[in-house]
């Protein structure tokens, strides 16, 4: 093993080392049940009989700097491991289509796993992200079960991250699908700065209509932009069916392989993984959840690499003493803990109205007068931070700029005598009129420090229900990101509220037309109601 590797195992917070003897047999050869072949590197300990794999199916390549790293991290481990492209990419037959053809290729890839004299017959999956989603498409369906599980950053269905609250992730999906359409090109395995790439994705997300972004993003059509603003109406609101045979949630409950995750909670999939987790704690079976101060990001590597090399460990080698933790352990942002719980959310959490009132208020308001703003399509309200895929773009950031608009509703309470700890999910109830009958609510919590900055905590979106008229009002029921955050003593919590969050969400345009086609726009008004008739509120997770 070389000083390299010995280095960064040293900085990964891994164990030692056990097998450093390992080889790779490349471009290996994988049939699908339709004849189509995919091609797979596996690496292995030499000298050794049949052992158990570790499968990982990649549309970014095998040889990508981040999935040979865990590769290699696992088979010097004493563990074999086989990494496979697929369908469409990088030397893999057919044609790629996001999503799709994961549950039928990964198990006929499971099936050939099986067959091969170098298998004991004991399969587990592991990856992140893309590759955490083409092991949950198998993992349900899989007869015999998976060994083990263990997966980051990733759930086992993406759409409501494609179409949260019913509002088009803009900047989400054109990132990741400008990414699918040069990934061919990319130096270093994708993970080399593109810097005058990135500025044409930014500049491109202000085109209309949405969905032709891809080309003022690329200069060229990709389908998975063209299929998610295609289908965005029927993908937010579950009636379309395109993308029905891609979400493997309702199998969740059903999937008995041991399951380790890790999440962020700064992660656009932490919502989808955080439901993933709970249903299979509900049904008894064995998992857990890490879950860090991370985003969709390197930062979140060296947590995944531990969690997996522990997890099959316990599960492929036996080792018992990995198991010994608590199945929830999170930590708590700005108060520098690490906590463990028994299950999610934690049974101590007590689901608390913050009520949007004179300021903000844990009393039911009095009779108020409506708080209005006016959101104007041709200058959405901007975003800063929060769940994003680009590195250095997201988390938490201060605020202010934003909130000095006047296209803002900035609600603000008193400053709290003591420390205030968030941790579970989060949502808000909030009464609202809009002038043209359509909208888009977006809701951010923010903690404001004693100088007075504001920086987010936690947000959500909800496309409101289109009443048909304008003025009438609308209970809208919005799903805010999960949270684990400590709101320290003389810190003041402040709600904002707006028609949008551009270009973290494509704008919405007041006419009611699909959201990929539109470019026509109109102002809308909104009112934002607080009486006792229509007590609007964010609902806080409060603990302890």
């Amino acid at each position: 093993m070389t000083v390299l590797g010995r280095l960064a195992g040293r900085v990964l917070g891994l164990p030692e080392v056990s097998t450093p003897d390992t080889g790779v047999a490349h471009d290996v050869c994988v049939p699908m049940s339709d004849g189509i072949i995919l091609v797979a590197d596996v690496y292995r300990p030499r000298g050794t009989g049949p052992l158990p794999a570790v499968l990982v199916r990649t549309p970014y390549g095998k040889h990508a700097a981040d999935v040979r790293l865990l590769a290699r991290v696992l088979a010097r481990r004493g563990f074999q491991v086989v990494v496979q492209n697929t369908r469409g990419v990088f030397g893999s037959g057919g044609r790629f289509r996001a999503f799709h053809d994961e549950r039928a290729d990964g198990l006929a890839t499971l099936a050939w796993l099986r067959d091969q004299p170098w298998c004991d017959g004991r399969v587990a999956v592991a990856g992140a992200s893309y590759l955490g989603f083409a092991g949950w498409a198998m993992a349900p369906y899989a007869d015999p079960p998976l060994a083990a599980m263990g997966l980051g950053i990733t759930a086992s269905e993406f759409v409501s991250s494609f179409y949260p609250g019913g509002a088009l992730a803009l900047h989400n999906t054109l990132v990741w699908s400008s990414m699918l359409g040069t990934r061919d090109g990319a130096r270093l395995g994708g993970l080399a700065p593109t810097p005058l790439h990135d500025r044409r994705v930014r500049r491109a997300m202000r085109h209309l209509p949405v969905g032709e972004a891809d080309v003022a993003a690329i200069g060229r059509p990709e389908p998975f932009l063209r299929e998610v603003t295609a289908h965005a109406e029927g993908g937010g609101s579950g009636d379309d069916g395109f993308w029905d045979e891609t979400d493997h949630s309702g199998a969740v409950a059903k999937t008995a392989s041991p399951a380790s995750f890790v999440a962020g909670w700064w992660d656009l999939f932490l919502r989808g993984q955080l439901r993933d987790f709970a249903a299979l704690q509900e049904a008894g079976q064995e998992t857990r959840i890490t879950i860090g101060p991370w985003g969709h990001d390197a930062r979140a590597l060296r947590a995944i690499l531990a969690d997996q090399v522990s997890w099959l460990s316990a599960h492929l080698q036996g080792d018992a003493a990995e198991l010994r933790r608590a199945p929830v352990r999170l930590y708590l942002q700005k108060a520098g803990r690490w906590l463990d719980f028994e299950q999610w959310p934690p049974p101590e959490t007590k689901p608390t109205s913050l009520y949007l009132s004179d300021g903000l208020s844990w009393d039911p308001p009095a009779d108020l007068e409506p708080v209005s703003f006016t959101y104007d399509p041709y200058d959405p309200t901007p975003s800063v931070g929060g769940p994003l895929l680009s590195p250095g773009k997201g988390g938490q950031r201060d605020n202010g700029r934003i909130e000095r608009r006047d296209d803002v509703a900035v609600l603000t309470g008193p400053p709290l005598t003591g420390d205030l700890d968030l941790i579970g999910p989060v949502s808000a109830t909030v009464h609202v009129r809009t002038s043209t009958g359509h909208g888009d609510l977006f809701v951010r919590l923010c903690d404001v420090d004693e100088r007075g900055t504001s920086r987010n905590v936690t947000d959500g979106i909800v496309r409101l229900a289109d009443t048909g008229e304008a003025g009438r009002a609308v209970r809208a029921e919005v799903e805010l990101h999960p949270t684990g955050y400590r709101f320290r003593r003389g810190h003041r919590l402040r709600v904002v509220l707006a028609g949008g969050a551009f270009p973290r969400f494509a704008r919405n345009h007041g006419t009611g037309e699909p959201a990929g086609a539109a470019v026509a726009s109109l102002r809308t008004r909104f009112e934002i109601l607080r009486d006792p008739a229509h007590p609007s509120a964010v609902v806080l997770p409060v603990w302890g």
